[in-house]
Order: structure tokens, then C-alpha cells, then sequence
């Protein structure tokens, strides 16, 4: 038994030795030769983007997007749903109190900003039921009667006082505006792509996901990922050929809505600008610039405070639950806030207080994290907690990675690496562009391997249809890693609430989320319900949530890797 260890031991140093030493190979700089091989296509040829067409792997988009009717498209914008005017109380008769384990159901009605009653739903309401002593909250379950009203019901899932907080996110009219942004508009940003010459010169031209909004006047240059098969666009240079491309980053912020669009999205009766310099993406919290209507909370509260009475012994309603493992979609509520702690309610997630713990837990893992800065938190998160986990200086780019750790002792290796394209960043060189479906094809798994997808936020500026196509290449990935070693660990992290614009909204991202769900049903994967962790505490909207939600959040995803 004691050569076994010693030899297990023996077999973890040297794997981690051959990671360290092929991460700070120095390789020779031409080292670009997986950049799939640039052609050059005729002007304004691409595959049509259609709202209803889908790959069989995903169902029809119509049903798996379906939004309540939100009536007549109408400017007047005193018609639509105002957060000062609607009203909510308690369904049946009024009570001080309740028992612990119950349900409290309201009634929400929906009204415009001269207070009359809304004939038809469609508006995006948050609903919370927070206890401020207890530092606890769940989310609330908003029910669309598509009449004005909506009911509201919020387990009770915690002894002590509690509150009820709406939100109104979007109005239906609001709403309206990004589902037909959504439709039609190809993209509501764009990219830059960066050409660099043998002897030196540089040119700077507009790409995209398809020709069209390279807004080029000539043929395009058309990069083909040669495992997920997804292309990117850019306009051809005038000077250089397509194979010269060597830089990426984000680029402008399209014009896409009305100045009565952008009053209905920021809840404001007058049409106020964003601040000088700051791109719409980047206001974030609902109280900056024209949003300070925008999420507010309904001012008419009845019945707001309540008192939970325990049932027994008990302070907090938790069943006998199975230990956290992959394999099935949380339910609603996935879990909920109690003493600033995320309580699943589907599985037995675990507190990991300690350095050790979280050590003990990792030993002998490599993690791989593949996605968006709110998953390179995580790595952060770890990074920052435990000392030995030292970062390896890979000499890249921050903004995209790759970032790699180690701990030496236990045998623990964390990356990060940012998805390819559409990404906004930073400048960065094009050859750390690496697609999800091309780092997982690439990995052998096992019992050892942990691997974290943490995609959407830089999908809401375009159509569905480009996020399901490319959810499609990364669900063939993840499926032949599994049929291959089922014994890999994967996990998907749903993405952030916190954007307030027609860039990326909560409205948007709701929806980016259910094609997540959708796009791995029947695979064996955990989920971290990000979505209701960062819209469940009574804190400022934010898209890269404070340290509190990203502790909380991969507390979950140790569960899920150490469930006992």
C-alpha cells in the first residue's frame, strides 16, 4: 500500500513537472500554425442568420425563447409599466406571521406611469425575499398571467424576519425593444483586427461573426476554427493578405435604437446620455446615468415585513439532500442565502473555511476554466485565497490568459483561458484566441480533471442563432471528452445577472441562459446557478459580483469535486 502511494505521489510530480516546463517553454515567436487557414469569400456572402432555424442538437428557438405577448408597439411612453405605480400585496388573507417550510404567494399588478392597470404582461419583474438580520435571501418565482398581473411566490425557507423586494428589470415595452434588436440586427457591436506585414506595416480593419457587419466594401477574409467549425470575418486589408492577421479587440458600439427605445430601456421620461467616454456596456449599476429607473424597486409595498415562525427546532427548512454530483438541472430555487452562506436545495453543498480545505479538496486536480472574466474570478478567487497556490508567469495577455497556478505540495493546477471569438478586450495577439471546442478537444480527462465552462455574456450582442451554433461545437466537445473518460468532471457556470443596456441586459442573458440549460440536457454535468447567486442579495447589480457571490460560487463548484 505504501509503494502504491509513493508511486501515485511519484506519477502527480511528474505530470505537474511536465505541465511547468511546457508552460514556460520559450517557444519561437512565429508560433501561430493551429490559426485555422484564412480564404478569401465574395462581398455579403455568409450562411443567413434565421431566428428559426436551429441545429437538431437544440430545440426550435421560437418555443425555447418564448416571452408572453407585450402588447401594441406604441411611443407613448407615459403607457409603459412604471416601478412608482405598480403595486403588489399578499395573496389571501393578511397574516403576521408564517410557519417555516411554507410558501407566501402576492399578487403583482402591473401599472403605466398615469397609474392605470396594464392589459397585458410581458414585463420582466425580480422578485426577492430577503431577511436583512439574518443576511439571507431567496429568490422569488415570477408567474407571467399574461393580463398585467403576476403572481409572486417565495419559499419560506429561513426562522426570523423577512422582506419582500420587486424589482422591475424591464418594462414589456422595454422588453419589446430587445427582442426586436435581438432579431434583427445582426450585431450590436463590433471587433478590430489588426495586420502586421513581413516588412512592417500595419493595418487596422473591422471584423465580425459574418460579412455583413465587417461593413466591407469588397471581399472579406473568413477564419474557420478547424474543430468547432465556427468562422470569423474580417474585412480584407487593402495591402496585406489574410494570413497577416495577428491582433484582436473589441471595437465600437453600434447604433441600434431610437432615442424613444433608449427612454423605454432607462425607465426615463426625458432622453439623458451616458456618460462622456463610457461605453454603454460598462454602465453597470441601475442608480448611473439614464438608468436610474431602470431595476428600481416597486415603491407601494404591502405587507413587506414578515416574521417566519420555526417549525420545531429548526431556523432553516433543508431536507435530507444527496451529495452534490453531476447528472440533473437544479430546480427553482437552486438554493438560497442564510448568514451569508449559499444553501443548495437540491444537493448537500459544503463550506470550505480553510486554506486546507480548499487544498484537500483540489489535491491532485487540474482544473481547467474556460470562458469570461466573471469565471476568471474564480481562478482569481483561489489564487488569492490560498498562498501556495503560486501563478505561473506565462508572459500573455491578462485580459484573455492563458493563467495557470500550481501547488506544489498537493499537486494542484488551475488555468484560465478566455473563449475565442466574439470576445471583447483588450488588444491581444491572435494567436491566444484558442475556441472552448479546440482546449477540450485536446484534453485526455479522467478522474483527475476538472473541467469549468463560464460562456454567454459575450453573446448578447448577437442574434440566438450564434449562440446556439456555437453552444452546438462545444456540446459535441464536452459529449466525446465524456464518452471518452466519463470519469472527467465537468461543470457549466450560467452567466451573471448585472448588465443594464441593449448591449446586455438581464433580459438578454436570461435568455443566453436557457439555451445553456438546454444545450446540455442528457450529458452528465453539474450547474452552477450563477444567475440566481448573483440576484439574490440585497446588493448593487454588478456583472463581476463582490467577493461574497464569487466565494459562495465556488464553494459550489468544490462541492461538486468533493461532495463528501
Amino acid at each position: 500500500m505504501g509503494q502504491f502511494k509513493s508511486y501515485k505521489i511519484l506519477t502527480v510530480g511528474l505530470v505537474f513537472l511536465v505541465l511547468v516546463l511546457c508552460f514556460m517553454m520559450p517557444w519561437p515567436e512565429p508560433m501561430i500554425h493551429w490559426l485555422p487557414q484564412p480564404s478569401t469569400v465574395p462581398e455579403y456572402v455568409s450562411e443567413s442568420i434565421d431566428w428559426d432555424s436551429l441545429p437538431q442538437e437544440l430545440p426550435n428557438l421560437t418555443s425555447l425563447l418564448y416571452w408572453p405577448p407585450t402588447g401594441e408597439d406604441r411611443d407613448d411612453f407615459l403607457a409603459s409599466t412604471s416601478p412608482r405605480t405598480s403595486t403588489y400585496c399578499l395573496k389571501g388573507p393578511a397574516h403576521t406571521t408564517f410557519t417555516l417550510g411554507s410558501n407566501l404567494e402576492a399578487i403583482l399588478v402591473a401599472r403605466d406611469h398615469r397609474g392605470r392597470a396594464k392589459v397585458h404582461g410581458g414585463d420582466l419583474f425580480r422578485a426577492q425575499l430577503l431577511g436583512p438580520e439574518l443576511r439571507a435571501g431567496v429568490p422569488g418565482e415570477v408567474k407571467d398571467l399574461k393580463n398585467g398581473t403576476y403572481l409572486l411566490s417565495f419559499p419560506l425557507l429561513w426562522a426570523g424576519r423577512a422582506q419582500v423586494q420587486v424589482r422591475l428589470i424591464h418594462s414589456s415595452e422595454a422588453v419589446r425593444v430587445l427582442q426586436r434588436v435581438w432579431r434583427e440586427k445582426r450585431a450590436t457591436v463590433d471587433f478590430r483586427g489588426y495586420f502586421r506585414g513581413t516588412d512592417g506595416p500595419l493595418e487596422t480593419v473591422i471584423c465580425n461573426v459574418d460579412p455583413q457587419s465587417t461593413g466591407a466594401k469588397g471581399p472579406t477574409c473568413q477564419y474557420k476554427d478547424v474543430v468547432s467549425g465556427e468562422s470569423w470575418f474580417c474585412a480584407q486589408p487593402s495591402t496585406l493578405p489574410c494570413n497577416a492577421l495577428v491582433g484582436h479587440s473589441s471595437g465600437s458600439y453600434l447604433k441600434v435604437t431610437t432615442s424613444h427605445d433608449e427612454a423605454l430601456l432607462a425607465g426615463n421620461v426625458t432622453d439623458q446620455k451616458l456618460p462622456s467616454g463610457v461605453p454603454p456596456i460598462l454602465v453597470l449599476p441601475a442608480t448611473q446615468g439614464n438608468m436610474s429607473n431602470m431595476g428600481q424597486k416597486l415603491t407601494k409595498l404591502v405587507y413587506s415585513v414578515l416574521r417566519l415562525e420555526p417549525r420545531a427546532s429548526n431556523i432553516i427548512a433543508l431536507p435530507s439532500r444527496p451529495p452534490c454530483s453531476p447528472g440533473h438541472l437544479s430546480p427553482k430555487p437552486s438554493g438560497f442565502y442564510y448568514q451569508d452562506r449559499w444553501h443548495s436545495t437540491f444537493c448537500s453543498s459544503r463550506s470550505f473555511p480553510t486554506v486546507d480545505s480548499i487544498l484537500n479538496c483540489l489535491a491532485g486536480r487540474i482544473v481547467y476554466m474556460l470562458g469570461d472574466s466573471t469565471l476568471r474570478q474564480w481562478w482569481e478567487y483561489l489564487r488569492d485565497t490560498v498562498p501556495s497556490l503560486k501563478p505561473v508567469d506565462l508572459h500573455v495577455t491578462y485580459q484573455v490568459g492563458p493563467l495557470m497556478a500550481v501547488e506544489t505540495t498537493r499537486g494542484t493546477v488551475l488555468h484560465w483561458r478566455a473563449h475565442s471569438w466574439p470576445l471583447r478586450s483588450l488588444r491581444t495577439p491572435v494567436a491566444s484566441l484558442h475556441s472552448v471546442a479546440r482546449e477540450l478537444h485536446g484534453l485526455a480527462g479522467g478522474p483527475y480533471t476538472v473541467v469549468v465552462l463560464g460562456i454567454g455574456a459575450h453573446f448578447t450582442t448577437f442574434p440566438p442563432s450564434i449562440f446556439a451554433r456555437r453552444l452546438v461545437g462545444i456540446r459535441a466537445a464536452v459529449k466525446a471528452l465524456l464518452d471518452h473518460e466519463p470519469s472527467t468532471l465537468v461543470i457549466i457556470k450560467l452567466a451573471n445577472t448585472g448588465y443594464k443596456s441593449v448591449y446586455g441586459s438581464d433580459w438578454l442573458t436570461l435568455q443566453v441562459n436557457r439555451l445553456l440549460r438546454a444545450a446540455f440536457v442528457g450529458l452528465r454535468v453539474a450547474f452552477v446557478d450563477a444567475w440566481e447567486m448573483t440576484s439574490t442579495l440585497n446588493v448593487p447589480d454588478n456583472i463581476h459580483p463582490r467577493k461574497l457571490i464569487v466565494r459562495n460560487e465556488v464553494e459550489l463548484f468544490l462541492s461538486f469535486i468533493c461532495s463528501t
